[in-house]
């Protein structure tokens, strides 16, 4: 999202952050949705507690409750198009987005102030269903920065550099079943 300036050029409402509206078309959204449910999420596991969102991870995933990051199933088939899409978008290959994250927030679910994992660097989402605000922050002297990024259905959001480093993010609790899909890359060892 971006915001313009006196001259009527764009500037990203935070450094790093890139947006792309319809990345997938109406079909490809209600497909993915059936995909994505038909995977069975199961509740999001955080040091023994559940949460209200469903999850299913592909490639890798973290577990909260060892603290330690695994491999998962490999990415499925029916995410190919839109991981192609998500990665020309990012300006990266296909082939260096190695996890999939597939998230369902039924009514009243959403996600805490966090930043991803050290260990993944591009962070790509792909909004479906609901229509959302992702939040941001960055803790300064006093307080913090605060912005915000409207995700309309079938948007896509990349988050790199500063917006991926220094600023935490999350979802306030929606009205509404949204789905998301989330790319990431392995950061640099």
């Amino acid at each position: 999202m971006s915001q313009p300036d006196l001259f009527g050029a764009t500037a990203p409402v935070v450094p790093g952050v890139a947006t792309s509206a319809e990345i997938v078309s109406r079909g490809e959204e209600r497909a993915l949705i059936a995909a994505i449910d038909a995977t069975e999420p199961t509740p999001f596991r955080f040091q023994g507690w559940l949460g209200k969102r469903l999850t299913t991870s592909f490639g890798w995933t973290y577990d909260f409750d060892a603290g330690r990051t695994m491999e998962a199933p490999p990415i499925p088939d029916f995410l190919n198009a839109v991981r192609e899409r998500a990665a020309a978008f990012a300006g990266l290959t296909a082939g260096e987005l190695v996890q999939a994250l597939l998230i369902r927030y039924d009514p009243g679910a959403g996600i805490g102030w966090h930043r991803d994992r050290p260990m993944f660097e591009h962070v790509i989402g792909i909004s479906l269903g609901a229509p959302a605000t992702m939040r941001l922050r960055r803790r300064r002297p006093g307080g913090f920065d605060r912005a915000s990024l409207p995700l309309a259905p079938r948007e896509a959001y990349h988050l790199s550099g500063e917006a991926r480093h220094d600023w935490e993010h999350s979802i306030a609790p929606i009205e509404e079943t949204r789905w998301s899909i989330t790319f990431r890359s392995l950061a640099a060892r």
